[in-house]
């Protein structure tokens, strides 16, 4: 059983606005972190000022990352995703969307705390971004699920500090089991990374408001 409860405390539009804005500053942060040059005193100095911060934002503190109303998608809800979620400092984060005919398709830069081999990306954080996309061309067919697999081949390596561009399409449902597949290419076209996966909804969801 997960330590994280599945209730959530629900948003208004200005604290998550404000969350949002704070979170772009600490995405900011681990960047300038990543590339500073500055001194042994100076890095002390500015943990200190982050540690009294990071106190001050811990002093009232939920249990579970928070949820918004929704949109068209349920998926939309998870504003604090890894991946797409604009209150999570981790997440780039990646604007994706959903086309009519189920295909899902955004363009994102990775900069330098996503970097794995020198000047590219890691190949975990690839297979982080795939997992989204395939996980929201499953949920697009009306069966959103959890990932049971997922199969990454790298093709070649994945340039950092440049337009990148993903798409996922599902390829058929069975039953709660929904297959599906999707790439990252690079800006000259090139696939960089290409996925296969399978997502099932737990049973327990079926009938539920997940």
């Amino acid at each position: 059983m997960s330590a994280i409860p599945m209730e959530r405390p629900m948003l208004g539009d200005d604290e998550a606005t404000a969350l949002t804005v704070l979170a772009a500053r600490v995405r900011e942060l681990a960047e300038a972190t990543v590339l500073t040059g500055a001194d042994a005193a100076e890095a002390a100095a500015v943990a200190d000022e982050i540690a009294a911060l990071t106190a001050r934002l811990t002093a009232e503190r939920r249990g579970a990352p928070p949820f918004v109303t929704p949109g068209e998608r349920r998926m939309d809800r998870q504003i604090a995703n890894p991946v797409t979620g604009p209150l999570n400092p981790f997440a780039p984060p990646i604007s994706l969307e959903v086309t009519s005919d189920g295909v899902v398709r955004g363009e994102f830069t990775l900069g330098a705390v996503y970097e794995g081999p020198p000047s590219y990306v890691h190949g975990g954080v690839s297979a982080m971004v795939l997992d989204q996309a395939l996980g929201m061309a499953a949920a697009a067919t009306g069966t959103p699920g959890m990932t049971a697999t997922l199969e990454t081949r790298y093709r070649r390596p994945t340039p950092l500090g440049v337009p990148l561009q993903v798409e996922a399409k599902a390829s058929r449902v069975e039953g709660r089991k929904v297959h599906a597949s999707g790439t990252i290419s690079a800006p000259d076209g090139r696939v960089t990374v290409e996925a296969t996966g399978m997502f099932i909804m737990p049973q327990r969801f079926v009938t539920s408001e997940y």
